[in-house]
């Protein structure tokens, strides 16, 4: 009964993200870890290595859910692959960074980081108005390295995929909203696979059932079969109607998940 739970739980979830990343242009990964912490919690599974059990699962599934966008974002032509290529080193570095840093801190300490990006990312979804410009044209040099670190490192922290941090950071730089979009996918494929390889060497304490280093398998898998079939639903469903404002519920629904963990990591409830 508890596998079966398990994988309802695991099913619904994966079928939210996708639909939600479909429909809004977020990453699932914003989704998916919040729901594997409190999913896998309830089950009756914790510990000091359970959030980078949910960090490291989220960024597997990254891995095929960009693949798929990148390949869909290219055969439209919006894949801006000069800016991938220029800012992939260095998001590796960043990446690889982040999994290190991942691997070394609890659960306290990943919840914080998360809590803490969180509500940075909920309120740009929530305030953000797309007129604040850095630049006519993407950085190079010093800059380009250090947005690129930043992004793979702070995103690995949080599990995510290229999205929250690449497509604001390329919208400042006056790239058009749908070819961020577009690159930012191949973000996401840069940021998980270095991470996911370092993630599956990397043993967790107290982790689920099949549970290979720190990435849970059926939970990888179930969460890609649904994933896979909402997404295409949220697509379609976002070019029937206006998704802004319910990319600002969608704003609030992070900040209260994301002020939820904070209190939870500075209270220890």
């Amino acid at each position: 009964m508890e596998l079966i739970l398990f994988a309802i739980a695991i099913l619904l979830i994966g079928a939210l993200a996708g639909l939600l990343a479909g429909l809004l242009g977020v990453g699932g990964g914003i989704v998916l870890v919040p729901a594997y912490f409190y999913a896998f919690r309830a089950l009756g599974y914790g510990g000091e290595d359970l959030m980078r059990i949910c960090v490291a699962t989220s960024l597997a599934t990254i891995i095929v859910t960009s693949l798929r966008s990148l390949q869909s974002h290219h055969r439209k032509g919006a894949v801006e692959w000069g800016v991938l290529r220029g800012f992939a080193p260095w998001i590796v570095a960043g990446a690889i960074g982040g999994m290190l840093a991942a691997t070394a801190l609890d659960t306290r300490a990943l919840q914080l980081a998360f809590g803490g990006l969180g509500l940075l990312v909920g309120t740009y979804m929530a305030l953000g108005t797309g007129r604040l410009s850095l630049g006519a044209a993407m950085p190079t040099g010093a800059p380009r390295a250090g947005y690129g670190a930043a992004t793979g490192f702070l995103s690995v922290l949080m599990g995510i995929g290229g999205g929250s941090f690449g497509v604001p950071l390329m919208t400042l730089y006056g790239m058009p909203i749908h070819r961020a979009v577009a690159t930012a996918a191949g973000f996401g494929v840069v940021i998980a696979v270095p991470s996911v390889i370092g993630f599956l060497l990397a043993p967790a304490a107290g982790a689920p059932p099949w549970t290979v280093g720190s990435v849970n398998a059926p939970a990888f898998a179930l969460t890609i079969v649904m994933t896979l079939l909402t997404a295409p639903l949220g697509a379609a469903l976002a070019h029937r109607m206006n998704p802004r404002p319910l990319k600002r519920v969608f704003a609030v629904f992070l900040l209260l998940v994301a002020a939820n963990m904070l209190f939870e990591a500075l209270t220890g409830a």
